[in-house]
């Protein structure tokens, strides 16, 4: 699933660019979300794989165009979307090497240079997402270590910190269990309050317990058993599908 925001305050533009995204999404599912101001964007606190936004965005504040809306996001410690402006003037265009934006599509939209944009920033979202499924950095003595998420069996909390139990064994550090869990989401779930598991190392489980492929077996909070296999089967069908 990607999911995407068009930020944009012409209502018949945020239509046509819908209308263009659920024509190229054939082969993945697509959550689409509109905005048609900035502060409505900001208000709405979500997430987003890929932004269309309007350079030209109008609203209530003055100052909060469609540039100044994307400087906000890139100082924000969120996840940092892919940005495609939308614009009616090409001399905005060279404002956006300021916000690391990815593309532009210049007013009115042409439907083949939609496709050849939008595909690209479809390859560079899941490029992204296959990066961080595969590997992570932790905090290690003075410096930093690169793990590959595949050695990870799990992660248990304890005073404070974060203790990653891995094919060659441990690895402690300070870190609060809720960052590590935003960060893993897609390939690990918390199933309590100590434990995030690494769903590809699932070998059996059952109400009470999870039984790990290093032969460990944990603990599962009866409150988190339904969405447990839920996240397990979605995560099985993504793995055979190759998302």
């Amino acid at each position: 699933m990607i999911r995407i925001a068009i930020c944009d305050d012409e209502q018949n533009i945020r239509a046509y660019l819908v209308s263009l995204l659920k024509k190229d999404n054939t082969e993945f599912g697509a959550d689409i979300a509109e905005y048609s101001s900035a502060e409505e964007y900001i208000s709405d606190d979500k997430e987003y794989d890929i932004l269309f936004l309007d350079i030209e965005l109008s609203g209530k504040d003055k100052k909060k165009n469609g540039m100044e809306l994307a400087r906000v996001i890139r100082k924000g410690n969120k996840k940092q979307p892919v940005i495609i402006f939308v614009t009616g003037y090409e001399k905005y265009v060279y404002d956006a090497f300021d916000v690391s934006a990815f593309h532009y599509l210049i007013k009115p939209i042409s439907e083949d240079k939609f496709t050849d944009v939008y595909k690209k920033a479809v390859s560079k979202v899941l490029a992204e997402r296959n990066h961080r499924r595969h590997v992570m950095i932790v905090p290690y003595h003075n410096g930093s270590k690169s793990i590959t998420i595949k050695e990870v069996f799990y992660a248990e909390s304890q005073n404070h910190k974060i203790i990653l139990h891995t094919y060659s064994g441990t690895i402690e550090y300070y870190a609060k269990m809720e960052d590590l869990e935003n960060e893993l989401k897609d390939s690990f779930f918390r199933i309590h309050r100590g434990y995030l598991i690494n769903l590809d190392h699932v070998e059996e489980y059952n109400k009470s317990e999870v039984t790990l492929s290093n032969g460990e077996s944990l603990l599962i909070s009866k409150y988190k058993y339904t969405e447990f296999v839920k996240a397990y089967l979605r995560f099985i069908k993504n793995e055979d599908e190759g998302v």
